[in-house]
């Protein structure tokens, strides 16, 4: 009996030393920096319709992990994935070399993934007559070299041309200043924003001067599968790089003018990834580069980077 005893307190000192198999890591403050971070990414409010749809399809079999989307303008985006806030922003520049560095010093290994391109769009009042502008206006408008509809068009009775963006520090705002006027922000007294995308086509919608400028992926007619049919309460202007616009060298961010580069308006989509580890956040930005997540991007009108398209002939009926 003595020697039983003394085996079995051997054995419960030695097994006192090593911990059970079943106990979860220590709660540590690193751990918890890295759960805070990860319930989330950050996307450009314009990018909400396609993240939206792309993230019930990701989740859609998840029974205990969760994701959430915080939808706010690029710049405060970025900051939280430098300030370690987040591990995914969705945004429509990649980072610069400072930002990167930054990160890489830190010990940490930042990754681009680009996932689409989106064409920005210009809208106008259904009453305006005049649908067709170049690039090259378009600029002067941002400029503030131009301000009245008739200094472009000269019959046109619409008066004073009343620019909005759907918020100040967005994607499109930056993309504008950066890719159309070599980074000088805009000074024109008729320019401003409104909060997002969707006010940005009900101000379109009831001001009769105004022009708008937003993401396409915002333009589709839900009711429309082919992506050929935008919004009704809107006009969506044809765009030409020729120094005079026509129907005929002017384009739509149609999905396939897009593709074949017609379109002159064209910019990419990119996630930015700093997850140190592969969780939910690096997850998902792979997803929306896989085939599922390229096919929700390209049903959304979006052209997506892994693109395959079937291009057909089709005729659209206006009555």
């Amino acid at each position: 009996m003595k020697k039983i005893a003394s085996i079995f307190i051997g054995l419960s000192l030695i097994l006192g030393l090593f911990p059970s198999c079943g106990n979860k890591p220590k709660n540590t403050q690193a751990e918890q920096d890295y759960k805070r971070a990860a319930r989330y990414f950050v996307a450009d409010e314009s990018f909400s319709p396609i993240l939206n749809e792309a993230l019930d399809v990701f989740l859609y079999n998840s029974v205990l992990d969760t994701l959430e989307a915080l939808y706010i303008n690029e710049q405060d985006g970025i900051k939280k994935l430098m300030n370690l806030e987040t591990w995914l922003a969705f945004t429509s520049r990649d980072l610069t070399e400072n930002e990167r560095q930054s990160l890489i010093e830190r010990k940490y290994m930042p990754r681009t993934i680009p996932i689409a391109y989106d064409g920005l769009a210009i809208i106008v009042n259904n009453s305006n007559p005049d649908t067709c502008i170049t690039v090259k206006d378009f600029k002067r408008i941002l400029r503030g070299e131009v301000s009245r509809w008739n200094e472009l068009y000269p019959s046109s009775k619409m008066g004073d041309i009343d620019v909005v963006f759907d918020n100040p520090l967005s994607s499109t705002v930056r993309w504008c200043v950066d890719s159309l006027l070599g980074g000088k922000e805009f000074s024109a007294p008729n320019i401003g924003a409104v909060k997002n995308s969707a006010k940005v086509i009900d101000y379109v919608e009831n001001h009769a001067n105004a022009l708008g400028i937003i993401g396409s992926n915002w333009l589709n007619d839900s009711r429309d599968t082919t992506n050929v049919t935008f919004k009704k309460n809107i006009t969506v202007m044809k765009v030409s790089r020729m120094d005079s616009a026509t129907v005929y060298n002017s384009w739509q961010p149609y999905q396939y003018y897009i593709y074949n580069g017609n379109y002159p308006l064209i910019r990419t989509i990119y996630a930015l990834l700093n997850e140190p580890r592969s969780g939910l956040p690096s997850n998902f930005a792979h997803f929306c580069r896989l085939p599922k997540g390229q096919l929700i991007i390209q049903k959304s009108g979006l052209l997506p980077i892994q693109y395959g398209m079937n291009v057909r002939e089709i005729i659209v009926n206006d009555k």
